[in-house]
C-alpha cells in the first residue's frame, strides 16, 4: 500500500505536471503527510524529492518518525526552501490558501520569485488535500477506531460518577482525567458538559453549575490518539426526567438511528441531513439549527458535512459524525452522536456506547 506521501505526490503531479512543486506549512497537513507532530516545519514536494525542513528542535525526533521524505534541519526554513526549489527546478509553487497569512504568502512570493519559480495563488492545493483527507485509509479508520474505544470507556466510567452535586466542570477533568490516564495523548477539543438549563447552550463551557435531580447531562466528548481524533455526544438524566425531556430524547433518537440507517455511498450528504432534520423540525422548529454532523480524522471538523443542501455524494472511506439535537432556551437541551464509516453497502457505527435514556 502507498504511503501517504506517494498518494499525494503520484495525485499532484497528475494534476499539475512536474514544473511543479507544493509547499505545505499547516501543522494538520504536515501531521497527515509525515505522520510528525511539530509546532513549526514544511513540508516540500517537487517532482524530484519530497522534504520534511524543521529546525533544531525537531530534526532528530523527525528521522525517527518520517519516511519517504529528506529530513533537512534548517535555521533558515524559506531560505532552504528557495534553495532546494532552484536545485530542483520547480517552476511553479502551490502553497496553502486557506491555512497561509496573508503576510506570509507575500513573502513567499517574493521569496520564490528571487529564484525563478512562481507562486500559484488559488485553493487548488487545498483541495487536493481535502479530497485525499476526505477518504480515510484502513489504517486510518483502525486508528480512529481506537480513540473512540477510550471514549467509550470513558462514558462508561463516568456513569458512576455523575450524581446530583457534582459541577459540570467536575465531570468534564473526570472524563479527561480518565482517558489521559487509558492511554490518549490528549483530548479532541474543550468538552462540552452542560446540565440543565445549560444544556440549550449546544457548544457550552462546563461551570460550577450543580448538577440537581431532574437535569439532563449533556457530554460531547472525544479522546486523541495517534494523531487522530474520536468525537461522541450522550446525553444522561439524573433522578428522573418530565414527559417533555422522555419526548424529545425519543425524537432525537428517532432521528439519529434513521440518518444513521439512510447513511450509504452514493447519496448527496445533504439528503441524510434531511432525514433527521425532518423528524425534529415537525416538532420542535428551530431547536435544531446546526449541521447533523461533519468529518473527523486529523483534525475534529473536515470534510464532508452532513449539512442541508450540501451536494457533496457519500463514498466509502468517509468518516462522519451524526449528531441531531433539541436545544429548548431555558429549559434543557440534549443531543446524541456517533461515528460511522461508510462502507461499500451503507456504514459501521465505531461507537459502542448505549444509546437508550439512561436515568442515574
Amino acid at each position: 500500500m502507498l504511503s501517504t506521501i506517494e498518494r499525494f505526490r503520484n495525485a499532484f503531479f497528475e494534476a499539475n505536471g512536474e514544473d511543479a512543486a507544493a509547499l505545505i506549512t499547516s501543522g494538520e497537513n504536515r501531521f497527515y503527510l509525515t505522520g510528525f507532530h511539530s509546532s513549526a516545519g514544511a513540508v516540500l514536494v517537487t517532482s524530484k524529492k519530497s522534504y520534511f525542513i524543521t529546525d533544531f528542535r525537531y530534526a532528530e525526533a523527525a528521522r525517527r518518525v518520517v519516511r519517504d521524505c529528506e529530513v533537512i534541519c534548517t535555521r533558515r526554513t524559506t531560505e532552504t526552501i528557495c534553495d532546494l526549489l532552484k536545485q530542483d527546478h520547480a517552476q511553479r509553487v502551490l502553497v496553502e490558501y486557506d491555512k497561509l497569512s496573508l503576510k506570509q504568502a507575500c513573502l513567499f512570493e517574493q521569496a520564490f520569485a528571487a529564484v525563478g519559480a512562481a507562486e500559484e495563488k488559488g485553493e487548488k492545493l487545498d483541495l487536493l488535500l481535502q479530497e485525499l483527507r476526505t477518504i480515510k485509509m484502513p489504517d486510518e479508520i483502525r486508528k480512529l477506531k481506537e480513540a473512540q474505544k477510550i471514549t467509550d470507556d470513558a462514558f462508561t466510567h463516568i456513569l458512576d460518577y455523575i450524581r446530583a452535586g457534582r459541577t459540570e466542570r467536575e465531570v468534564a477533568l473526570e472524563l479527561e482525567f480518565f482517558m489521559r490516564k487509558e492511554g490518549a495523548e490528549g483530548v479532541s477539543f474543550d468538552f462540552i458538559v452542560v446540565s440543565g438549563k445549560n444544556g440549550s447552550l449546544c457548544h457550552g463551557v462546563p461551570s460550577d453549575k450543580v448538577i440537581e435531580d431532574g437535569d439532563f447531562v449533556t457530554m460531547d466528548t472525544g479522546a486523541l490518539l495517534h494523531g487522530y481524533h474520536a468525537d461522541m455526544t450522550r446525553t444522561v438524566a439524573v433522578g428522573h426526567v418530565s414527559d417533555e425531556q422522555r419526548h424529545a430524547y425519543d425524537l432525537v433518537l428517532k432521528a439519529q438511528l434513521d440518518a444513521i440507517a439512510a447513511v450509504k455511498p452514493g447519496v448527496t450528504c445533504g439528503s441524510i441531513d434531511k432525514v433527521a432534520r425532518d423528524i425534529l423540525e415537525a416538532e420542535y422548529k428551530g431547536a435544531f439549527e446546526h449541521s447533523l454532523g461533519h468529518g473527523v480524522g486529523v483534525e475534529i471538523h473536515e470534510w464532508p458535512l452532513f449539512s442541508a443542501g450540501n451536494t457533496t455524494i457519500t463514498r466509502p472511506g468517509m468518516v462522519v459524525s451524526v449528531e441531531p439535537g433539541i436545544y429548548l432556551e431555558g429549559k434543557f437541551g440534549l443531543r446524541i452522536e456517533d461515528l460511522v464509516v461508510i462502507t461499500e453497502t451503507g456504514c459501521e457505527d465505531i461507537t459502542a456506547s448505549p444509546k437508550e435514556l439512561i436515568i442515574l
